[in-house]
């Protein structure tokens, strides 16, 4: 099946998002002396910066503005926000202290997790080969928690908040950039409100520091937001099924550096739960790729 030039185009704009959020760790490690609540907030003001910029290049002011005249709608995103929140600053934690081998795990998971959000909520139905996938996830997570006691927590709560965020943002059905605008506005205030009262690190005030903190502090803001505005160009170009067969490119370039580059430990627990969550994701991609073979073909718009 040969690929049109904007699939192939698509693709390598996927493949850029899934890399750059894959890497991402690196960017946190050179800043882990700051703590990870304040990372969190220069992710969330300047991503704001970055989002008024493009909002503004993109001329989208008009969906923001429709967005903003719903309360309904301010308070569903709302409630996105905080989930992803929530998630950004487990995920800086985690890589900063040392448990980027549980990050890449929850992100492993992630995917299997969206398949049974999507029966329990959006009326798919799962074919065998999804129930098995599913089956051996969840068996490497039961025997870590039966044989070696202990529950990854969090790699269960990064692949269950960015599952839940991503089934909300679904269901809302709101473009992607003003959608993640109208969110980084919601967090906004909390945002500055923590920096003001909160913030006490040697790294909090700007005036205080280097140059070059301030600039690697201020790249959160394109940390975040540049590789979603690749995956918005890659989602364009191709079908979503097609889009995950990238998805597991983020959390390998983690565990690679989780190991050797960062020297992790590897438990016998871990390995045990990262050989099944691997199976399971084997058994998945064989389904979808049969699944995606067997769907007639679709002509892509450039």
């Amino acid at each position: 099946m040969s690929l049109s030039p904007a699939q192939k185009i698509g693709g390598a704009f996927a493949a850029s998002a899934y890399t750059l959020w894959g890497i991402a760790p690196l960017y946190f490690k050179q800043i882990d002396f700051v703590p990870a609540q304040e990372i969190l907030i220069h992710r969330v003001v300047w991503s704001f910066v970055l989002l008024v910029l493009i909002v503004f290049a993109m001329q989208q002011w008009s969906k923001v503005q429709q967005i903003l005249a719903q309360p309904k709608m301010v308070l569903a995103l709302l409630g996105t926000s905080l989930i992803l929140g929530g998630n950004w600053g487990l995920f800086i934690w985690a890589v900063n202290n040392h448990h980027m081998l549980d990050a890449s795990l929850g992100y492993y998971i992630n995917p299997l997790l969206n398949v049974l959000l999507g029966m329990f909520f959006l009326g798919e139905r799962l074919r065998k080969f999804q129930w098995l996938a599913l089956s051996l996830a969840a068996t490497g997570v039961l025997i870590q928690l039966v044989t070696f006691g202990s529950v990854p927590w969090i790699a269960l709560t990064l692949a269950c908040t960015f599952a839940l965020y991503g089934l909300f943002r679904k269901k809302l059905a709101i473009d992607a950039i003003t959608g993640l605008f109208v969110e980084s506005l919601l967090l906004l205030p909390l945002a500055l409100y923590y920096w003001w009262q909160f913030a006490d690190s040697s790294a909090a005030d700007f005036s205080q520091n280097s140059w070059s903190l301030n600039l690697w502090l201020v790249a959160a803001g394109f940390v975040t937001t540049v590789p979603l505005l690749f995956f918005i160009a890659g989602a364009k170009r191709l079908q979503l099924s097609t889009m995950g067969f990238f998805q597991y490119i983020g959390p390998s370039f983690m565990f690679v550096f989780g190991v050797w580059l960062y020297n992790e430990t590897l438990t016998t627990a871990k390995l045990v739960t990262f050989g099944f969550i691997w199976l399971a994701l084997i058994v998945y991609s064989l389904d979808a790729y049969l699944a995606l073979r067997k769907r007639p073909a679709v002509q892509v718009i450039e």
